[in-house]
């Protein structure tokens, strides 16, 4: 069927589709299509969406100002939440309406260096918390092995970040800006602030200068809090739903790991130097861990419930395996701790399991980063969900 050219647009399209175009009809309300555009109205008074009479509001609404009447209908209704509405209609709601072809988003490319250098600055940020603890009740000596503890854990933690990065040079850039929206910029800060306090408060310590080693000594546990908690920020800041979705609990998790680890490698060291048993750092060192492993496990499980289906990267394959044998190990470490007949050694068996523990718990934090990244529909849901809620 042919049409002539000479026939106005709307006409075509009326016959065309029958009338009306997608169940809507298409007549302009002003003018014609095709046709210049005139500036009186199609019917004098009529009323025109999200405008006041005669355009009062259309020529100067782009200001937002508080008293403009822009955004409300003919009857004073707001048709923002009328627009929300329909918008949530069209997306379907919460559901995904179809199978997604994924890749969505790229997968993380952290190899092992990136959970040892997390497990390591875990146990530099709880052996300074530990420092400044001793320093407080008098353990002046205890105090200043747990300061080189410190030093030693961190040591290495910029070569396996310049391992992680490729070229050295890169970490040296990052230290040029401080970019307090980026947490990879704030824990290189962090990193390179800590290691430079707790460096000194051990030289401080050797030039027998106790007042300044203490001073120096403070101010890396209060970095420390810094250091122990943005690697969680880290995971969290990004689209990955097993990361973004436990932004509330990572970084007080990954805190908790670290008091345990620190305060569990400060007494093994203590005591393989001489530290007697019943001795009350150790013993007050054995709790603190226990403590915290115990608060890690039971942040971890509410987590896990929390997540639901984006709990299964932390329940299925490698990752799965690391979460469940590190939660093995916090409970026989546990009850080990609890069973004081049974010797010394027993208690140095849990630290050392709270110690694996921690190490289970990093890398299978960020394995499971990529499993989830690659499960494209919890990737599309979990963005729809947050959308939603965030329009709500």
């Amino acid at each position: 069927m042919s049409h002539s050219s000479e026939e106005p647009a709307e006409e075509r399209l009326k016959i065309h589709y029958g009338g009306r175009v997608g169940g809507r009809d298409m007549t302009p309300a002003l003018g014609k299509r095709g046709e210049p555009a005139s500036y009186r109205r199609g019917e004098e008074g009529a009323d025109v969406q999200q405008a006041g009479r005669d355009f009062s509001d259309a020529k100067w609404s782009f200001l937002y100002d508080k008293d403009t009447g822009y955004g409300r209908d003919a009857h004073g209704a707001e048709a923002s939440e009328r627009i929300a509405e329909a918008s949530r209609a069209a997306r379907g709601g919460e559901e995904v309406p179809a199978p997604v072809a994924g890749p969505v988003i790229k997968p993380p490319v952290w190899t092992w260096e990136v959970p040892l250098y997390f497990w390591f600055g875990g146990i530099a940020t709880g052996s300074a918390f530990v420092a400044l603890a001793c320093d407080a009740a008098g353990d002046h000596r205890s105090a200043a092995v747990a300061r080189k503890l410190a030093v030693g854990a961190i040591v290495p933690g910029a070569p396996l970040l310049v391992l992680d990065l490729g070229r050295p040079k890169r970490f040296l850039y990052m230290l040029r800006i401080f970019k307090t929206r980026s947490p990879m910029s704030q824990g290189v800060w962090s990193l390179t602030a800590f290691s430079s306090l707790a460096g000194t408060a051990v030289a401080a310590d050797l030039l027998r200068r106790p007042r300044l080693a203490r001073w120096l000594g403070g101010g890396a546990a209060v970095t420390g809090v810094h250091l122990g908690s943005y690697t969680g920020v880290l995971l969290a800041a990004t689209a990955i739903p097993v990361w973004s979705r436990s932004r509330l609990f990572l970084p007080p998790i990954f805190v908790c790991t670290a008091t345990a680890t620190g305060a569990a490698a400060t007494r093994l060291v203590l005591s393989a130097t001489g530290m007697p048993v019943g001795h009350p750092t150790r013993n007050a060192l054995g709790t603190i861990e226990t403590v915290a492993m115990g608060a890690e496990l039971a942040l971890s499980s509410i987590n896990e419930r929390r997540l639901g289906r984006y709990a299964k990267p932390l329940e299925e394959g490698r990752p799965g395996l690391q979460f469940k044998l590190a939660k093995r190990a916090v409970q026989l470490g546990l009850s080990l701790r609890f069973a004081r007949r049974r010797g010394s050694w027993v208690h140095h068996v849990a630290s050392v399991l709270y110690l694996l523990a921690g190490l289970g718990f990093r890398f299978a934090w960020v394995g499971s980063g990529r499993t989830s990244a690659l499960d494209h529909d919890s990737v599309a849901q979990s963005a729809r969900s947050t959308r939603h809620n965030a329009g709500r």
